[in-house]
């Protein structure tokens, strides 16, 4: 029997999610390979297929993309191997394959999606500044009244998102993401292993303070805890434990 939900909402008409995973980068502060993180592709994608909606993957610049190293359930770390959601999704070469050739998101057509979420991992804190298409889509999405949201680093995309009139589209917003005391554990780790230098830090700022900065209302729920907050139809998502968290929100928002 299939676990998937006999009972979809409105068969005939699905909802339809854009979910953004960012291109492989080269992190600035330790020259190590970076990208997105499996959970927060594969946990939403779980739960919106669940419930009949169809889902499609992008990325700014489009093409294949590549996942943070200790997100992959089957990394010698062991991190990420009790995630067997994303380990489902990895061993699936229908599944797999769509990581290989992401439609880039110029691509999008606002009109014909419900909601967009930005997953998160290392590579968007030093690309999403650049990502100038993501950004606009991001507030188009939100200025038509369908559901905008980011999870985790992702979140960095509302440090540059701005509305046509130049506010940004986070000021006064209720909103989490990726919290200091997340960055210092991961820090501590790195630094205990002897992967960084002591006193180097994995990312080149923080989305607590950033986002703290430009007037928004952060928020957040623990070290490594779940949690997704809604404020109107801005979604956001703290870590990437919360992709599910998230999703329910999204599906929430969109009445199912």
């Amino acid at each position: 029997m299939s676990l998937r939900d006999p009972n979809p909402v409105n068969a005939r008409k699905p909802k339809r999610v854009a979910i953004v995973i960012a291109n492989p980068a080269v992190s600035t502060t330790t020259g190590w390979p970076v990208g997105f993180w499996w959970s927060e592709l594969t946990h939403p994608w779980f739960a919106f297929t669940e419930r009949g909606y169809q889902v499609e993957i992008f990325s700014p610049d489009g093409g294949k993309c590549e996942a943070d190293a200790l997100s992959d359930p089957r990394d010698p770390s062991g991190y990420s191997e009790t995630d067997l959601i994303s380990l489902g999704f990895i061993s699936s070469p229908k599944l797999s394959v769509l990581i290989d050739n992401t439609r880039p998101v110029s691509e999008i057509d606002v009109e014909r999606f419900d909601a967009i979420v930005v997953a998160g991992g290392q590579s968007p804190m030093f690309t999403y500044e650049r990502a100038t298409g993501l950004q606009q889509t991001f507030v188009a999405f939100h200025e038509a009244g369908k559901v905008a949201a980011a999870l985790c680093h992702g979140t960095a995309i509302l440090r540059y998102a701005r509305r046509a009139d130049g506010t940004l589209l986070a000021a006064g917003k209720t909103v989490t993401g990726f919290a200091n005391i997340e960055e210092d554990f991961a820090d501590n780790a790195t630094w205990e292993m002897g992967a960084l230098e002591r006193g180097k830090h994995l990312m080149p700022w923080r989305i607590e303070d950033e986002l703290k900065a430009i007037g928004a209302n952060y928020v957040q729920a623990g070290l490594w805890r779940g949690f997704a907050v809604r404020d109107g139809n801005l979604i956001t998502g703290q870590q990437n434990f919360s992709g599910a968290e998230t999703a329910r929100a999204v599906c929430e928002a969109l009445g199912g």
